[in-house]
């Protein structure tokens, strides 16, 4: 565990953003993790799908994607001709209902809800949130390691009190961890892991992944509001079901 405390800094300064629900962003005074407030620019990239959402859909989540896209469409449209189109990130429809984002340079993939769109944030590799509920997010981190396995960190629970005590919840916050378990994929072990963070105004209810590979200590967080767990969060374990790591 000393060696998870010792990289907590370099998260800490990164992963902050997972809780903060207004719509801008701004950096801390202190420079210590970027925040959210009204009234600044917001650089957002539209991912486009391709194809149409499945005609067996529901109705609701037609509207409720038409409408997203069309807000998205609105804060985006000025910056399309200036988005680089680089191949290195790519997104595509695999699964109903959601996209699938690649990142061949630093060697990670997994599943997100169509209609969120990509938001360019300082100290994170990849953020895409919901244009209407600002809680409903997934978000990348990596920070160099010079371990191999992240059993070296120490169990999962262990590993999930720390990053939720010391990163992914500010010490304002009142927090709770729900469940904390290991998996292997393709011979590559993976922790996930349940918390909610309470702060006087909003719970925001959250799961998160982490991984080591190619060097790097992998987090992917995602969640939503307390108010639409129960709605989201067949949606939200699919995100953190689909997050991989492979060799690049």
């Amino acid at each position: 565990m000393a060696a998870l405390q010792n990289s907590v800094p370099s998260l800490h300064h990164t992963l902050f953003i997972n809780f903060f629900p207004q719509k801008g962003l701004r950096k801390h005074h202190h420079g210590a993790f970027l925040c959210c407030k009204r009234g600044v620019s917001v650089h957002v990239r539209a991912e486009q799908s391709s194809s149409a959402a499945d005609s067996s859909s529901s109705s609701h989540f037609q509207d409720s994607c038409g409408r997203r896209q069309m807000i998205a469409a609105g804060i985006t449209a000025p910056l399309v001709s200036i988005v680089d189109q680089t191949p290195i990130a790519f997104a595509a429809e695999t699964k109903k209902g959601f996209l699938s984002m690649t990142d061949k340079k630093d060697g990670y993939s997994f599943l997100y809800p169509f209609g969120w769109q990509e938001v360019v944030i300082e100290g994170q590799d990849k953020v895409f949130k919901d244009v209407i509920e600002p809680l409903e997010s997934v978000s990348v981190n990596l920070i160099a390691t010079s371990k191999q396995d992240i059993r070296d960190f120490g169990s999962p629970q262990e590993v999930a009190e720390t990053l939720i005590k010391k990163v992914l919840a500010p010490a304002t916050q009142k927090t709770k961890l729900i469940g904390a378990a290991e998996h292997d994929v393709d011979g590559k072990a993976y922790y996930t892991f349940e918390f909610v963070a309470q702060a006087p105004n909003f719970t925001r209810h959250a799961l998160s992944a982490v991984c080591i590979g190619n060097g790097k200590f992998y987090t992917l967080t995602t969640g939503a509001n307390e108010r639409r767990w129960d709605k989201m969060k067949d949606r939200l374990f699919t995100v953190i079901d689909s997050f991989r790591i492979f060799n690049v």
